[in-house]
């Protein structure tokens, strides 16, 4: 499992992702809102994990346009020192999947994160699906019409952001990102494997 945590205090970040990630999650992580936004937006995550007093972007902005502009539907906990229900309606209101008030124990925060994991697998499932195409990203089986194709990792990693978008254009700044970040190679490279994916499905 993945996750994303977005939180602008050093110390607080580092506990939790030093937990977690001893739990056996993966964890990335961004120190500000807009740095928070783009990992969103490019990468692939089962959960975030979003602190609401950030700089450049506050996390319930962040969380209303990852819900709204961007129509991505990945499960957010939010984390605030605020404990007021108005806050927490406003939390919940901006598209997140529950609220956790600081100063909070680090393993009630893991059972959170299993619980909201857990419900939205039950509502959506691990599979993604479109037309007679389907992906399961627990046994990274990908089949067309019954059958199964034979994909390479980054054609999986792909794969899966096209089809979490689609219907939506995926711009390929955004896939260089996904699949390198900084260290992007020729622009030759993407084509490459786009190329491939498109003979194995089709």
């Amino acid at each position: 499992m993945r996750l994303l945590l977005i939180e602008d205090q050093p110390e607080i970040l580092r506990n939790i992702a030093d937990f977690l990630e001893m739990k056996g999650y993966l964890v990335d992580c961004a120190y500000d809102g807009l740095g928070g936004l783009h990992l969103a937006l490019t990468g692939i995550y089962d959960l975030i994990v979003l602190d609401l007093m950030l700089p450049g972007m506050d996390g319930v902005t962040l969380c209303r346009r990852l819900r709204e502009e961007a129509q991505i539907q990945i499960p957010v906990i939010m984390l605030t020192a605020r404990d007021g229900l108005e806050d927490k309606l406003v939390g919940f209101r901006a598209g997140a999947d529950d609220y956790l008030v600081k100063p909070f124990s680090l393993p009630e925060l893991q059972v959170r994160i299993e619980a909201v994991l857990r419900r939205c697998r039950s509502e959506f499932g691990r599979e993604l699906r479109l037309a007679d195409l389907s992906y399961d990203r627990d046994t990274l089986i990908v089949q067309r019409g019954g059958t199964p194709l034979k994909i390479n990792p980054i054609g999986l990693k792909l794969l899966e952001k096209l089809m979490r978008e689609s219907p939506r254009v995926v711009r390929r700044e955004v896939l260089t990102d996904l699949l390198w970040g900084e260290n992007a190679p020729d622009s030759d490279s993407l084509r490459s494997h786009i190329h491939l994916l498109r003979q194995a499905i089709d």
